[in-house]
């Protein structure tokens, strides 16, 4: 008995008899693509040149960076986040809007908050091609190596994904942004942080990230 995966398979690479137009419920399914898109350009250093310590998950200080938007109509607010990629510490930072300008604000701001121990917490950044990383390398200059991920390849950022689908819990998909004041979007990543996690072995991301910024500061 051959399973429905293979006669899709099949279907697809044009081995049976029938065009894909003629199963209309063939059309319906996601096909993952195990290619990355070329016709979007690279706006700094690949992924593909990020060092092999960082998928090893034994060093804490690489992140992943994004942006979550609410209503996609006109320009309005958005919300800056990062995640580390071992304590799943996550940050959510309420901007303007989706530029560079905006995110380059952000950046200014964590790098105020760590000063000279910037590029020891933040070891590492891979974000994704959006226009508003157009200028993301600049923080290369405080120390921190960035990366950007394939072009239309989110699961390269799997854990900024995932945390940025928890964030949606407090701001559902199509609502404005603009609605939550700069507080409110700070205290829904603390909430975030607060929460046990069985891949963390029940510590909470706060938990370790404060003993990861405790070594920090130690040395």
């Amino acid at each position: 008995m051959v399973c429905t995966k293979t006669l899709y398979n099949m279907l697809w690479n044009g081995k049976l008899p029938l065009t894909v137009f003629e199963v209309p419920r063939v059309l319906s399914r996601k096909q993952h693509r195990k290619w990355n898109r070329k016709n979007k350009r690279m706006l700094g250093r690949s992924i593909e040149e990020r060092p092999s310590i960082v998928d090893e998950h034994e060093e804490l200080g690489h992140w992943e960076a994004d942006t979550v938007v609410g209503q996609r109509q006109g320009k309005e607010a958005v919300v800056f986040t990062m995640v580390e990629r071992i304590t799943n510490h996550y940050i959510a930072i309420k901007i303007p809007g989706r530029n560079s300008t905006s995110v380059r604000q952000a950046m200014s701001q964590l790098h105020e908050e760590y000063g000279d121990r910037f590029a020891r917490v933040f070891k590492t950044i891979t974000a994704d091609n959006g226009p508003e990383f157009e200028t993301f390398s600049e923080a290369e200059a405080w120390g921190t190596k960035v990366y950007f991920a394939h072009p239309y390849s989110s699961w390269e950022r799997l854990r900024n994904e995932r945390h940025n689908g928890m964030l949606r819990e407090y701001i559902p998909k199509g609502e404005s942004i603009e609605r939550y004041t700069d507080e409110e979007i700070l205290s829904f990543a603390d909430a975030l942080n607060s929460r046990p996690r069985r891949v963390l072995e029940y510590h909470t991301p706060e938990e370790l990230f404060d003993r990861f910024l405790d070594s920090v500061y130690a040395s």
